[in-house]
């Protein structure tokens, strides 16, 4: 059992701050109002980017950045834009994962509509 104590919420904003430039406004905001939630968040963050995980944080941040336009997430687009001018991500990638998330939400209305076309086609 590890006697490491957590690090405060402070502490937690600080290393978000240095990763990326900026802690998102609703993340500050969330700390004054409850800050057991910043933990869990963080906490999240290891259960999904693991420090041993396979992917480089270059790629995790497009994923994200991906997942956040595709999730119409405002302030996770300002982070992962934030994130991307720190990291020094190419912007060739940045556009790539645009025009990617792009396709994937064309294909996600055509895919929605698979009832309305059949709807159409069974009055021909």
């Amino acid at each position: 059992m590890s006697n490491k104590a957590s690090p405060t919420a402070e502490e937690i904003l600080a290393g978000m701050r240095q990763a990326m430039g900026r802690v998102p406004s609703a993340i500050e905001k969330s700390v004054t109002a409850d800050p057991v939630l910043i933990h869990e968040h963080m906490r999240s963050r290891a259960f999904a980017m693991p420090a041993e995980g396979v992917l480089d944080e270059e790629t995790r941040t497009l994923i994200y950045l991906a997942a956040a336009l595709a999730g119409s997430s405002h302030a996770c687009v300002q982070a992962m834009a934030d994130k991307i001018v720190q990291q020094g991500v190419a912007p060739a990638k940045v556009v790539e994962t645009i025009r990617i998330t792009r396709f994937a939400m064309a294909t996600k209305i055509i895919g929605d509509a698979e009832p309305i076309f059949a709807a159409l086609n069974s009055r021909a």
